[in-house]
């Protein structure tokens, strides 16, 4: 499509950059605040991911899951390990009869569910007991089991007794509202079946079944792979071995929205065109880097990722809500780079402002063109624009280096049409200056081991900035914004 096509296509509702003066870029939007629009369910906070299970019995897990519930009002969190050795749920006693204990199970998510949370069940890893390589490597801190049962008809009677014992304590309505995905990554290191694919559909097989034969209502779904692998072949095996699915899972880091319509085109392709898709883990980065996931990077990528990936995916669950985190072993120190929204102590990072900021976006979106803009409007007539200026990270990968993000100052310039009586907008703003605590932290040194009093200092840098108030005259505001800074505006 040539440039001017496009501007013709667009010309009511648009966003183009001009070329950079000064160091300073323009951009002009143009939004009609009565167009038709589509519909823009807020699908990327409604799933957080979460370190292991057992972690959901200590209290600053449960802190910080309180805060990302009552910023987002998200209704899901995933966790590895709900079957791992240190949640107790299988052994076999000395007859090499099973025993099963629930006590852990029932903790945690009795835990969750007080908080207005419901489980995303991973079921994962292999109890010691049903390990069929006990002699595998065991990756993570924690020394996952990545292999097989050793006996299906043993894995059979834990799925079912699993399953039973949760629709007995929580009932049938409440747990068939939850969703049972099969294993993790079974197509990298934390399935050691070989051949890995083949071994892995055994295992969704036999435990879709075990579900569904305690209710048909239970909802099952995978195959839970890395960067989106598996997916055709796991719907075609499913379908031509009738097995159970009622949904489609996969990660994937980074620019995720390539990848995100890559499998939607897939499902539609399959014999399964609606089936729901959720992208169980999402992140800028696949690693810990301090210059993506603890900075101000992430308001623009979150923004675009959002915006990008809107229509192709049905739910996308940011790994992880909080630094409560123990794969790499236990946390040394605060802003290491970790995926979670809040840091060690109950800190929150950048991040985290770019959640609750883009949380008051509306559930209709407008056309708003190419450029760095998402238009949305509100079911009150209100019109919520998230406006971004995306630069690279700052530093490298490894060494953490202040310093100001490169790139040069976006001037928006903001034509809303058809809005009347408005003279004032409400703005939020996330950048280096403005609801980030990094330079706070900078300041003290980046201590390993804050004091008590610089934990409560860093508390309160990381807050949220006040809103500004923005003059809007006959539609008309202007607002400049920073590298790797990010601008919600209500106007109401």
């Amino acid at each position: 499509m040539s440039g001017l096509f496009a501007w013709l296509l667009t010309a009511t509702a648009l966003a183009l950059p001009t070329a950079p003066m000064d160091g300073v870029a323009t951009v002009r939007v143009n939004v009609d605040a009565q167009a038709h629009g589509t519909a823009f369910p807020h699908y990327w906070e409604q799933m957080f991911g979460s370190g292991h299970a057992v972690l959901a019995l200590r209290a600053d897990y449960r802190r910080d899951l309180r805060m990302v519930k009552q910023t987002t009002g998200f209704t899901y969190v995933r966790a590895h390990g709900i079957l791992d050795r240190e949640v107790g749920v299988f052994e076999l006693n000395k007859q090499g009869q099973p025993v099963y204990n629930f006590s852990y199970v029932d903790q945690i998510y009795d835990g969750l569910l007080a908080l207005g949370v419901k489980p995303y069940v991973e079921l994962s890893f292999m109890p010691p007991d049903l390990d069929s390589k006990p002699d595998a490597a065991k990756p993570f801190f924690y020394k996952l089991r990545a292999s097989p049962p050793k006996s299906y008809a043993l894995w059979d009677g834990l799925i079912k007794a699993f399953a039973r014992h949760l629709v007995k304590r929580y009932g049938i309505d409440e747990v068939s509202s939850w969703y049972f995905e099969v294993w993790n990554e079974p197509d990298i290191a934390f399935w050691n079946g070989t051949p890995a694919q083949t071994s892995y559909f055994k295992l969704y097989d036999h435990t879709a079944r075990d579900l569904k034969s305690v209710s048909p209502r239970l909802r099952v779904g995978g195959p839970s792979t890395s960067a989106v692998a598996w997916i055709p072949d796991f719907l075609k095996h499913t379908h031509t071995q009738h097995v159970p699915v009622d949904f489609v899972s996969t990660h994937a880091y980074g620019n995720v929205c390539p990848d995100v319509k890559k499998v939607h085109r897939q499902i539609e392709a399959s014999a399964y065109p609606h089936l729901p898709f959720i992208l169980s883990e999402f992140n800028a980065s696949a690693f810990t880097r301090p210059d993506i996931t603890d900075s101000i990077y992430m308001g623009p990528y979150l923004a675009k990722t959002i915006r990008d990936c809107a229509g192709n995916v049905d739910a996308m669950s940011f790994w992880t809500f909080s630094d409560v985190f123990e794969e790499q072993g236990v946390v040394k120190t605060p802003f290491y780079g970790g995926y979670g929204l809040i840091a060690e102590r109950g800190i929150p990072k950048p991040a985290f402002n770019a959640f609750a900021m883009l949380h008051k976006l509306g559930d209709t979106r407008l056309p708003a063109g190419d450029g760095p803009v998402l238009a949305t409007r509100n079911r009150d007539g209100s019109i919520v624009l998230a406006l971004w200026n995306y630069a690279p990270p700052v530093s490298s990968k490894t060494v953490y280096v202040p310093g100001a993000p490169k790139g040069v100052t976006r001037h928006f310039e903001v034509d809303v049409s058809h809005l009347a009586g408005v003279g004032e907008a409400t703005l939020w703003r996330l950048d280096r200056d403005h609801g980030n605590v990094i330079p706070a932290f900078d300041a003290m040194g980046r201590p390993a081991y804050p004091s008590l009093k610089q934990i409560q200092a860093l508390r309160q840098a990381a807050r949220m900035a006040p809103p500004e108030r923005v003059a809007v005259h006959d539609g008309k505001f202007e607002v400049d914004i920073p590298p790797q800074g990010l601008v919600v505006v209500q106007l109401q």
